[in-house]
């Protein structure tokens, strides 16, 4: 009869097992840089070898027993995943916390009924949101700018509503847009040339602006020809998709509205806001609303107003309105602003401009007038907080010639510059090393997704979104043409750092992940998130998180999620239940690094269409 092994030759042998598998990986690693390098004579035969041997995903290290987290950490994947049912055809663009008919429940006053009223835990949707039938990959940057497919966004409404303002029109199976608007129905070109000729936007000094009540976001559309990054925003009202629309064509955009919660961006963010004909009432409530543009300006930045009521005398009759009307709307407008202390630095025709003073010591009547300045110590702090009719303080600048907050280098210059939020040392625990080394750090990390998603700044994905940005380093580090990234700071991150995006020349938005982002169904062709489901451990669950993923993000879309390896098993799990195809990757400093990537593609799919399979 054989010997009996004893204990200690079987933990011996399994010992010897790790360090050969360890070994192999690490081999096989280098011979992949090797071969990727380009010197190699060897490379078919590397390239083989590394399609056979898949170290990928890293042997069972027995983390679910040393190193258990609180997102169920004892997770067995090679268990049959959950699989999420599709969710019935009337939720095809539904948007959670925009709902039609629970807004209809809220007061109307002020437009609190299209603010965002996001469903109770028991209201929550488990299922994932179809794509209508016929659906199709929108076309690439800039053909999309102009045309969007039916299947789409199907709605014809405001093809009549719009007919004679040039806004959309449908041709066969195509909408397209001839880049007109409500004040500019010749076309946006000419109007924002119009608008540059006081503006500079030509010289990267104004790269950032905000579009309110946007429509079908022509304006922010054209003004990426200037290097101009516009966020645009507008209510999800009778003007049916405007917003969806907008996301189609790949032009950056969210439902929003001025009501009666601040925006959720930070203080001192846009070089320019504008609105065209966008129906907000600038001198109701006391200039409350002014005065959160006014917050969220830059020192220098320019306000622009068009049409009613601007220069109502010479358009009221063409306006069809009582001159008195438009008078006192003017007169109410005239009034916040001089309290503001904004320049006018232009008015013809139906245009109006103003500009925001570069700080306090140049409008010493500001502080002085009868509006009560925000008591908030923090102007950044925007999150579902009320707005109020009161006047953000500039920061504190130590001679009249400087800029408040301070001077911001022009795009794109900017970019990569340390930003004056991180130089002044007012992001407590963030020295200017840090930044950089952070900054350094993403590059590497961009180079890496590279290597395994090869077309991540091949234009294939237009409209991309990082779920847990930063210093926005990831979007700096991927910028191009092709591409926008929506920069999003969980409300509950540790440190706020939109302020820092937006003085990179990047945009972004304040959001609480236990909650629906503000967006139509399938708008993002590549979602990214870095420690995301870290963040929100024992704060919202994972699945939820995950389907809010699925329902914003493009069939075919691309997801890249990094985190530590217990957190991406769990992940994983649940994403191979929802038509995703997934693979885990190592860090690109070795199988030995917990952290991972978790790349994963959205199958397609439509209404109707049954679950298949994956892994």
């Amino acid at each position: 009869m054989a010997p009996r092994p004893n204990a200690g030759d079987g933990k011996t042998r399994g010992s010897m097992s790790l360090v050969i598998v360890v070994g192999l990986c690490c081999f096989f690693y280098l011979l992949g840089a090797w071969q990727r390098s380009g010197y190699g004579k060897g490379d078919r035969i590397a390239e083989q070898v590394t399609q056979l041997t898949d170290c990928s995903v890293i042997p069972n290290l027995e983390f679910e027993t040393h190193n258990k987290g609180n997102f169920d950490a004892a997770v067995d994947d090679s268990s049959k995943a959950t699989q999420f049912e599709s969710c019935s055809a009337e939720h095809i663009d539904y948007t959670p916390c925009q709902d039609q008919r629970r807004a209809m429940t809220f007061p109307r006053e002020n437009m609190n009924y299209r603010e965002r009223h996001c469903p109770p835990e028991e209201e929550k949707l488990h299922c994932l949101i179809p794509a209508p039938k016929g659906y199709v990959t929108p076309f690439p940057w800039p053909k999309s700018r102009d045309y969007v497919p039916y299947a789409n966004a199907p709605y014809k409404s405001l093809t009549v509503e719009k007919a004679v303002q040039n806004w959309i029109q449908y041709e066969g199976d195509v909408f397209r847009f001839p880049g007109g608007g409500t004040q500019f129905p010749q076309g946006a070109d000419a109007y924002i040339d119009q608008l540059a000729a006081v503006i500079p936007m030509e010289n990267g000094t104004v790269r950032t602006a905000l579009d309110t009540g946007c429509g079908v976001a022509s304006w922010g559309a054209y003004l990426m020809k200037k290097n101009v990054l516009a966020m645009s925003f507008a209510p999800r009202d009778s003007h049916e998709a405007q917003v969806q629309f907008a996301l189609e064509r790949g032009v950056p955009a969210v439902i929003g509205v001025l009501g009666t919660i601040k925006l959720p961006y930070p203080s001192r963010a846009f070089d320019m806001a504008h609105c065209s004909r966008c129906l907000i009432p600038w001198g109701a409530n006391d200039g409350m609303y002014m005065m959160e543009v006014d917050r969220v300006l830059r020192p220098g930045g320019y306000w622009v107003l068009s049409g009613p009521p601007i220069n109502w005398k010479i358009n009221y009759e063409a306006w069809q309105r009582p001159r008195e009307e438009l008078q006192e709307e003017q007169r109410k407008i005239e009034e916040v602003a001089k309290r503001l202390c904004w320049e006018k630095k232009y008015e013809k025709a139906e245009i109006a401009i103003w500009q925001k003073r570069m700080n306090a010591d140049s409008c010493p009547g500001r502080s002085n007038s009868r509006d009560s300045m925000c008591e908030s110590t923090n102007p950044d702090d925007a999150w579902y907080k009320k707005m109020e009719a009161c006047i953000t303080p500039y920061p504190e600048a130590n001679s009249p010639d400087e800029v408040a907050g301070g001077e911001i280098k022009p795009f794109p210059e900017k970019l990569d510059s340390v930003p004056p939020r991180i130089s002044s040392g007012s992001i407590s625990g963030v020295s200017v090393e840090t930044y950089l080394e952070d900054n350094k750090l993403w590059k590497k990390h961009v180079k890496a997704y590279k290597r395994v998603n090869k077309i991540l700044d091949s234009g294939r994905y237009r409209n991309i979104m990082d779920m847990n940005a930063g210093f926005g380093s990831f979007a700096a580090a991927i910028e191009s043409p092709k591409l926008w990234v929506m920069n999003v700071v969980p409300t509950i991150a540790d440190i706020s750092t939109l302020g820092v995006v937006y003085q990179r020349g990047l945009i972004g938005i304040y959001h609480d992940w236990c909650e629906a982002f503000s967006t139509y169904p399938r708008t993002y062709d590549l979602i990214h998130a870095n420690g995301l489901f870290t963040l929100y451990k024992n704060k919202c669950n994972a699945e939820d998180i995950l389907l809010e993923m699925d329902r914003i993000l493009r069939p075919e879309g691309g997801v890249i999620i990094r985190d530590e390896v217990d957190v991406l098993m769990k992940v994983k799990k649940l994403a191979n239940g929802m038509r995703w195809n997934t693979k885990l990757v190592d860090h690109e400093d070795g199988p030995l690094v917990r952290e991972k990537i978790l790349f994963a593609v959205k199958r397609y799919w439509v209404v109707g269409e049954n679950s298949t399979s994956s892994t």
